[in-house]
């Protein structure tokens, strides 16, 4: 398979590095120093480009990228309050393909099914009240991540009794802490921590006067994440659509 790479920092290079062990050929790399390069015909030969940029970058990338046709494998977040509507026409009505997850890893495939399947259950279970936290490295800019927000809304698909999620106490990479877990009975607080070059660390608790459950998802590296977006990749050149982890693992 040939695959562009948009966006060449830690994430890129390990992804880069997956897919050559897997037999795939890097056809174009694109980073801030070369955005011309969209339009050469190394991009347009892609099968699939990956990309992990920034909120900002990414919904301008998936345009430049589907002026081609070329199918997107993305992993960027905080995009979707502004553009989730024009991608999803542009990927039901225009042909082109956009597999986006908020997180690529196996282990949070696996974990986020946990997470509906506990949901469900303590659906029936009004005694426990349910909070998240998640952890990251120093450098991440967006609070909650984006794991963390899919995670909350199976949440609240799952448990009748609560209806958003809200951020709840922040604890930044320089000491400082901000915000508060007193929140209205139907909202889910997240809180969020900044700490050393944590690669991502998430935690789902319920607790009630008598006990505590808790599930948490602790990423050893970035390999999970990265394996995962190259297994998107060979899924995605297959298929068309808006298209997700839900459709990559059947369970």
């Amino acid at each position: 398979m040939k695959l562009a790479l948009i966006g060449y920092g830690k994430m890129g290079k390990m992804i880069e590095q997956i897919a050559r062990e897997r037999g795939h050929e890097i056809v174009c790399i694109i980073d801030v120093q070369n955005p011309e390069d969209f339009d050469s015909e190394a991009f347009a030969s892609a099968d699939v480009a990956i990309e992990f940029t920034s909120p900002t970058a990414a919904y301008s990338n998936y345009l430049k990228a589907f002026k081609h046709h070329v199918k997107v494998v993305s992993g960027s977040t905080g995009w979707m309050k502004d553009h989730e509507a024009d991608v999803k026409r542009m990927c039901t009505e225009e042909g082109q393909t956009l597999f986006w997850a908020s997180n690529f890893s196996i282990g949070v495939a696996i974990f986020s099914a946990v997470n509906r399947y506990l949901a469900k259950i303590m659906n029936g279970f009004p005694q426990y009240d349910v909070k998240m936290e998640e952890t990251h490295h120093i450098h991440k800019l967006d609070a909650p991540s984006g794991t963390a927000i899919t995670l909350a809304e199976e949440v609240i698909s799952g448990i009748d009794r609560k209806t958003e999620w809200v951020k709840g106490v922040q604890y930044a990479a320089d000491g400082t802490v901000s915000g508060t877990n007193d929140v209205l009975p139907n909202q889910l607080p997240i809180d969020s921590v900044r700490r050393d070059e944590v690669p991502g660390i998430h935690t789902i608790s319920y607790d009630s006067e008598a006990d505590r459950i808790t599930i948490t998802h602790d990423a050893h590296s970035r390999f999970g994440f990265a394996l995962g977006a190259v297994l998107a990749a060979e899924y995605t050149k297959d298929h068309t659509g808006l298209l997700t982890t839900s459709d990559l693992f059947k369970f």
